[in-house]
């Protein structure tokens, strides 16, 4: 999983330098897929399928812009423009093992507004990393993370959740962005599981649009996501998709 995870931040790392006005989405994907080829790595994304989705997601990463949530499918015909937020969300198997992890980035320089939402978001990642220790539960980092952003007066999405990842991408438990302290799964060494809080400066209804794929928030108002996959430890949380 530690290989996986490399390669999942190895990708992040080449699509942040290739993130620029006038860049198609697409091109993103595939800056994803020549590093995939080069570390003999395979896409998690690619070919997933989820019950309800009559087609199968089609590409190696989800990039999802502005008002997009999660999910976005890559377009040649979709380029960013200055001001621009995008969320790139990349899984990788390597050896029968998955890594998981997102983070949006701005496109150029971007209003003071959208700056904040990603300041909030990213932190609110961090937030329920710092309560990863064994004793702990998973209600208690969702606590966390909902206390930090409805604090900060955001929108948190509820209808989608972090989750467990091993062999298969996702797997029990879920990690959902909001909770009870001290509910929950017991977190103990070993576990390996997705925090993935994801955030809007609106309301929090989302819905799919029409390929079934992607999400949007209803009002139209920006979101973000960020994630890393985390591995137990006696000590605490270490990250295996160190992206930063």
């Amino acid at each position: 999983m530690r290989k996986a995870g490399q390669v999942v931040a190895d990708i992040h790392k080449a699509i942040r330098d290739a993130i620029k006005p006038g860049v198609d989405t697409m091109t993103l994907d595939l800056v994803a897929e020549r590093v995939l080829e080069r570390e003999s790595a395979r896409a998690s994304f690619k070919g997933y399928r989820v019950s309800g989705v009559r087609v199968p997601f089609p590409n190696a990463i989800c990039v999802s812009v502005n008002d997009e949530v999660v999910h976005g499918i890559p377009n040649g015909s979709r380029f960013l423009d200055e001001g621009d937020i995008v969320s790139i969300d990349v899984g990788a198997e390597v050896e029968g093992y998955h890594g998981d992890a997102a983070s949006t980035y701005a496109v150029g320089r971007v209003s003071a507004k959208r700056e904040e939402l990603l300041y909030v978001t990213r932190r609110a990642l961090y937030i329920g990393i710092e309560q990863v220790l064994p004793g702990h539960t998973i209600g208690d980092i969702g606590h966390a993370i909902e206390q930090w952003v409805l604090g900060k007066g955001y929108g948190l999405v509820r209808d989608y959740s972090g989750h467990g990842i091993g062999r298969k991408m996702h797997e029990p438990p879920q990690v959902p962005n909001y909770g009870k302290p001290g509910s929950g799964l017991t977190i103990r060494p070993g576990l390996t599981f997705c925090i993935e809080p994801m955030v809007m400066n609106g309301q929090e209804p989302v819905r799919n649009v029409d390929n079934g794929w992607t999400v949007v928030t209803c009002d139209g108002s920006d979101a973000a996501h960020f994630e890393h996959t985390i591995l137990v430890t006696e000590e605490g949380a270490e990250i295996l998709t160190p992206w930063e």
